[in-house]
C-alpha cells in the first residue's frame, strides 16, 4: 500500500512540475482518500490553489498541512497566501507564531520583514531583514530589499552600504546602480552619484526610441561621452517627466559653450516654453525627417550633468530665473485672469501618478487657503486629477486656470501673474522655481531624493519653501501649518516676503 501511494505521489508530483495541475489535483485528492494526514500533499494542494488564486482553499489545505506538522516550508507558504490577500497582519502573526515555535529560517525571517514592511511596522521590517542576513550574509534579495528599506527610511549612508554590498555580489545589477545612485544624491554627492546614474532604465529606454525613430542617423552618430565637441552638432533629448526636463534646462547655457550647435528635442508640451527661452538652441517638434536632421553625437538630456563634469556645487548653478514667460502670454492672462488687487495663489494637488502615488494631495486639504483675507484662488491643475477640481469649485471661489494651457509656455505666461505658487512636488513647483516665482511644495513624508536630507532650504530654486509631510499627519494638517506660515511671515512694506521668498509689486490690501 505505502509503495503504491508513493509511486502515485510520485506520479503527481511530476504533473505538479510538468504544470498539469488538474491532474496532479486529481492524484493528490485520491491520496488524501486513502491517508488524510498526508501534510506534504494538503501542502501541495494548497500550493496549486495558490497557484489558481483561489486564496480561501488554499489557506485551508495549508492549515491542514500545519496542525500536522511545524515546518517551516508551510509557514512560508501560508504567509504567502495571506501577502496575496494583502492580509499583512496575519502574515505577520503566522511567521511569528514559527518563530515562537523555534521553526527559523533565512525564508522566515525575509518573508516577516517584508509582512512588517507592508504593514507599516519599519523598525520591526528592519529588524527581521538583519536577522535573515545573520542566516545568509550573501543574499542578494536580503540586501537589496534592505537597502530599498533604508532608501524609504530617508536613511541614505545605511542604504549606500547595503546597496555596495549588493553590488559586490552581482555587479551586472544595473538596478542597484541606480538605486545607488539616488543614495548618494540625496546626501548631495552628485560626483559620485551621476556615475551610478548612467545605469538608469529611462535613460536606455531614450536611447533605443531615439534608434526607432532615427535608426540611420542613430547609426552614424556615437553617444558623447565628453570628448572635445566645439565643432560638432550635439543632439539631446528627453527622459523621464516634465519636471526633471525643466530642472535640467540649467545646463543648456553650459552646454551650448561645449559645442557650436545644440538640437534639443523634448516632450511636446515643453518645445515652445524651450524655444522662447533658448533661441539659440534647435529645438524639435515632436518627430523631425531624417533628411532634415543633422548631428554628430547624441545624449539623453539627464546625462548632460554627468558628461559636463560638473562637481558638487556646480550641480546647483543657476538656482533661478533661467526660464522666463514671454510678455505677450503673460499679458493674454493678466487680463483674461489676474485684473484683481487681490493676493493671488496658483494651487496644485497632483503629478504624473505613473512614478508615485505618494505626492497626490486631497484637494479638501486645501480648504483653508479660501479663509485667508484678500486672496484670490487659481488651479493649475491639468491633465490626471483636473477631475477634482469640482469639489472645490462647489464649494469656493476658485479659478480654473488650466483649461487655458495649450503647453508650458503658457502655463508660465499664467505663474507670471501669481503672488505665490503651492504645488505638490510636480511639474508646475520646478516651472515656478526655474521662473524665480514665489513657491511652497508640499512633500510627502517618504519625498523624492532632489530634495535632499536638510529641508530648510532648497538647494535647487531659491524662490522655493519645502514642506515636509509629517510621519502621522495629514495633508490638512500641513497646510494649516502652510496657512499659518503665510499669515505670520511677512511684513508691510515695498516686498512681502514668505520665510526666504520674496514677492515685489504686493497688493495694497493685507491677508
Amino acid at each position: 500500500m505505502a509503495v503504491l501511494e508513493n509511486e502515485n505521489f510520485n506520479n503527481a508530483f511530476k504533473y505538479h512540475q510538468n504544470g498539469d495541475l488538474e491532474q496532479a489535483k486529481k492524484i493528490y485528492q485520491e491520496i488524501l482518500k486513502e491517508s488524510p494526514g498526508n501534510y506534504q500533499v494538503l501542502n501541495l494542494l494548497g500550493m496549486i490553489k495558490l497557484s489558481q488564486n483561489k486564496l480561501t482553499e488554499a489557506e485551508k489545505y495549508i492549515k491542514q498541512a500545519l496542525v500536522l506538522k511545524k515546518d517551516s516550508y508551510f509557514y512560508e507558504n501560508l504567509a504567502r497566501v495571506y501577502n496575496e490577500k494583502g492580509d499583512f497582519s496575519s502574515t505577520v502573526q503566522i511567521l511569528e507564531e514559527a518563530v515562537n515555535t523555534g521553526v527559523e529560517s533565512f525564508e522566515i525571517y525575509f518573508l516577516l520583514a517584508l509582512a512588517y514592511k507592508n504593514n507599516i511596522e519599519y523598525e520591526k521590517s528592519e529588524k527581521n531583514y538583519l536577522k535573515a542576513l545573520e542566516i545568509n550574509p550573501k543574499s542578494e534579495k536580503a540586501l537589496y530589499n534592505l537597502a530599498s528599506l533604508y532608501l524609504f527610511l530617508n536613511k541614505p549612508e545605511k542604504a549606500i552600504e547595503y546597496f555596495q554590498k549588493c553590488h559586490k555580489i552581482n555587479p551586472q545589477d544595473k538596478e542597484v546602480l541606480y538605486f545607488l545612485s539616488l543614495g548618494y544624491f540625496r546626501i548631495k554627492n552628485y560626483e559620485t552619484g551621476m556615475k551610478y546614474f548612467e545605469n538608469r532604465l529611462c535613460r536606455n529606454t531614450a536611447i533605443t526610441s531615439q534608434e526607432v525613430t532615427y535608426p540611420q542617423l542613430m547609426k552614424k552618430s556615437k553617444l558623447w561621452q565628453g570628448e572635445d565637441i566645439s565643432d560638432k552638432t550635439l543632439y539631446t533629448y528627453y527622459e523621464a517627466g516634465f519636471g526633471d526636463m525643466i530642472m535640467f534646462a540649467r545646463y543648456l547655457p553650459e552646454l551650448q559653450k561645449r559645442c557650436k550647435k545644440i538640437i534639443l528635442k523634448p516632450q511636446t508640451a515643453l518645445s515652445q516654453l524651450f524655444r522662447d527661452n533658448f533661441p539659440q538652441i534647435e529645438v524639435m517638434d515632436l518627430f523631425y525627417e531624417e533628411n532634415r536632421t543633422d548631428f554628430d553625437v547624441h545624449i539623453p538630456f539627464l546625462s548632460v550633468p554627468y558628461v559636463l563634469g560638473l562637481n558638487n556645487k556646480e550641480i546647483f548653478m543657476h538656482h533661478d530665473k533661467y526660464l522666463k514667460a514671454m510678455p505677450d502670454k503673460v499679458q493674454y492672462f493678466k487680463e483674461k485672469f489676474f485684473n484683481n488687487d487681490k493676493f493671488k495663489i496658483a494651487i496644485k494637488w497632483q503629478g504624473n501618478t505613473y512614478y508615485e502615488t505618494d505626492r497626490v494631495i486631497n484637494v479638501e486639504a486645501f480648504a483653508p487657503l479660501f479663509n485667508l483675507k484678500n486672496v484670490k484662488i487659481y488651479s493649475a491643475q491639468t491633465f490626471e486629477g483636473s477631475e477634482e477640481f469640482e469639489k472645490l469649485a462647489s464649494k469656493y471661489d476658485i479659478t480654473n486656470l488650466a483649461d487655458s494651457f495649450k503647453d508650458f509656455s503658457y502655463t508660465a505666461g499664467a505663474l507670471e501673474n501669481v503672488d505665490l505658487v503651492i504645488s505638490s512636488d510636480s511639474s508646475l513647483a520646478h516651472l515656478a522655481g526655474a521662473m524665480g516665482k514665489p513657491c511652497i511644495v508640499l512633500l510627502p513624508y517618504n519625498y523624492n531624493w532632489r530634495w535632499h536630507m536638510d529641508l530648510s532650504h532648497c538647494d535647487w530654486y531659491d524662490s522655493v519653501k519645502l514642506f515636509r509631510l509629517g510621519e502621522k499627519e495629514s495633508w490638512n494638517e500641513l497646510m494649516l501649518r502652510v496657512v499659518k506660515t503665510i499669515k505670520t511671515s511677512y511684513f508691510f512694506s515695498n516686498t512681502i516676503t514668505y520665510s526666504c521668498l520674496k514677492i515685489k509689486n504686493p497688493p495694497a490690501s493685507a491677508l
